[in-house]
């Protein structure tokens, strides 16, 4: 196993042989390829409409795990939104800081990660006020908004709890 510590006393433990990664203080399994919509060929870029990353992440298996999902949010509107499940990932476990990028500002948690784009990333939760816009987050800057569901951001899967706890089938 694969431990990195934060300034909170997190790990990150390899799951799924290095596909993805449990953040033992979030209670949260990420997808280790934060574009995996790119790479696995179903997006050509990564990017796609909200409803498009929503239906995506509802037929993900990987690692013979599914019902992966895109984070939820709280109603957090701007930078520093701790309580969403990315704004948890983005300060708390990659060490990102307020107005500045993921990429060139973080922790060594960022490295067992791949892909991450400096760019937008749907949230799982639409946007109460007006529900033709969904939650994003841009990893540009650590901030939280909505936008409308027409937009094209990326998506980065993600579980509730630790996918080891998942019974694997034994190879026929």
């Amino acid at each position: 196993m694969l431990f990195l510590s934060t300034s909170a006393n997190a790990a990150l433990i390899e799951r799924l042989g290095g596909l993805a990664y449990y953040d033992d203080v979030a209670d949260l399994t990420w997808l280790a390829d934060a574009n995996y919509a790119q790479t696995s060929g179903f997006a050509s870029d990564g990017l796609m409409t909200w409803q498009q990353s929503m239906d995506w992440v509802a037929g993900l298996t990987v690692g013979g795990v599914d019902g992966w999902r895109l984070a939820e949010s709280d109603t957090c509107y701007g930078f520093n939104c701790t309580n969403s499940e990315m704004g948890g990932l983005f300060y708390n476990t990659l060490g990102g800081v307020a107005g500045s990028s993921i990429t060139t500002t973080h922790n060594t948690n960022y490295n067992v990660f791949n892909n991450i784009q400096s760019y937008n990333y749907w949230l799982a939760t639409d946007y109460a006020p007006n529900t033709s816009e969904s939650w994003d987050f841009l990893m540009m800057n650590g901030d939280q908004s909505a936008r409308p569901d027409s937009f094209t951001h990326y998506a980065w899967a993600m579980q509730s709890g630790d996918v080891s706890a998942v019974p694997v089938p034994a190879a026929v």
